[in-house]
Parts: structure tokens; sequence; C-alpha cells
């Protein structure tokens, strides 16, 4: 791959990965709450599941979902249920958590284990068909046919992956440095009310997301 379509796919990846999500949002709960380390592994169930759905879309799945309306409707079904299962759980958590004692001296809430945090994250990328209508769309702008496939699909990938894992784990380093706003437990039910209507809002968005047809 040449210099030039691995700098515009960079730049082009950068810009899709800053903007908001369900998984930059976890990101942040997860490090304002628990800490920047905790994103270490979401930041890494999150391009696993991202990986996952780039190969489906290299494997064909990108263009099943805009050719079978039933499976469409499944999977967007079940991305939107499982974004709204998050966001009730938040409603519904209220001030509650365990205090720790953090390597920096400063009170924060006991971690989930690293496997919840990491199988939290992935289903929450892996849920999402937009994803894989994105990559689908994505890829074959910067692939070249005559090439070796495989090779430049590595490429983009590590470079789509490396970038995202950063930017989960700046905007968790970032989040983390008001955790000790959540000792208060009024602004703690207000964090969570915050986050559990911004997952259901993307569940209700997920729900609106449109079959293409062409």
């Amino acid at each position: 791959m040449n210099t030039q379509t691995v700098l515009t796919f960079t730049a082009f990846a950068a810009l899709s990965i800053l903007s908001p999500g369900p998984s930059i949002l976890l990101s942040l709960r997860n490090g304002a709450t628990y800490g920047p380390r905790s994103v270490m592994w979401s930041g890494l169930g999150n391009i696993s599941g991202v990986f996952c759905l780039s190969t489906a879309a290299i494997l064909g799945l990108g263009v099943l979902l805009k050719s079978s309306a039933m499976l469409f409707f499944a999977v967007k079904i079940c991305g939107a249920l499982y974004l709204f299962y998050i966001g009730i759980r938040h409603l519904f958590a209220g001030s509650t958590g365990l205090a720790y004692e953090s390597e920096t001296g400063q009170a924060g809430i006991a971690p989930p284990p690293p496997r919840k945090l990491y199988g939290e994250a992935f289903l929450t990328a892996a849920t999402n068909p937009k994803a894989v209508l994105f990559f689908t769309a994505l890829f074959p702008q910067f692939i070249n046919a005559q090439a070796p496939l495989l090779s430049q699909f590595l490429i983009l990938m590590a470079i789509f992956m490396s970038l995202s894992y950063a930017t989960h784990l700046s905007y968790a380093r970032i989040a983390s440095r008001a955790r000790h706003l959540l000792l208060k437990p009024v602004f703690a039910k207000w964090v969570n009310r915050v986050v559990g209507a911004a997952f259901i809002s993307f569940g209700s968005l997920l729900l609106a997301l449109r079959r293409q047809t062409s």
C-alpha cells in the first residue's frame, strides 16, 4: 500500500473513531468510575469486537445485511436490546459502589473483573450492524483489488485498532481526572442517569437504522 493511501485512511479512521458513540461512552464511564487501567481491558474488548466486525464485512456479511431484511432486523434488535440493557442497568444503579484505595491514595469504586470489562465492551462493539455496513463501505475505497487482499486488510485493521485503542485510553485518562466527584452520592446518581439515558438513546437510534437497499 502506498503512503498516500495509508495516510488518507488514517485520517478518515481517526475522525470516525473520535466521534461519540456507545464504545466511547463506555470508556468514559469506566475511566471516571474505575480509573484508566480498567479501560486497558474494555478497550481491548472494543477492538476485538471491531476486528470481528471488520472481518465479517470482508467475508461478505455487510452485503448479506444489505440484502436480507430479516437478518438485518435480527442483528439490529440484538444490538439495541443490549444497549437498552446497559442503559437500564445504569438508570437503576443509583450511587452505590464499593470503595477501594487506589495506587494514588484516592478512593474510588471497586472495578469489575477484567473478564467482565472485556466482555461488556466486546458485546457493545460486536452487536452493532451499523459498524459492519461502515466497514463494508470503507475498505473497498482503500484496497487495491490487484494486490494481495489479506496483507492490505491486516494493515488497515492494525491502523484502525491502534487508533481506537489509543483513543479509548486517552478518553479514560481525561475522565479519570473527575473520578473524585463520584464520591458524592448525588453526583454519582446523576452520572448514572445521564449514562443510562445516553445508552438508551443509542439503542433507539440503532432501532431507527434503516437497511440500505442500493
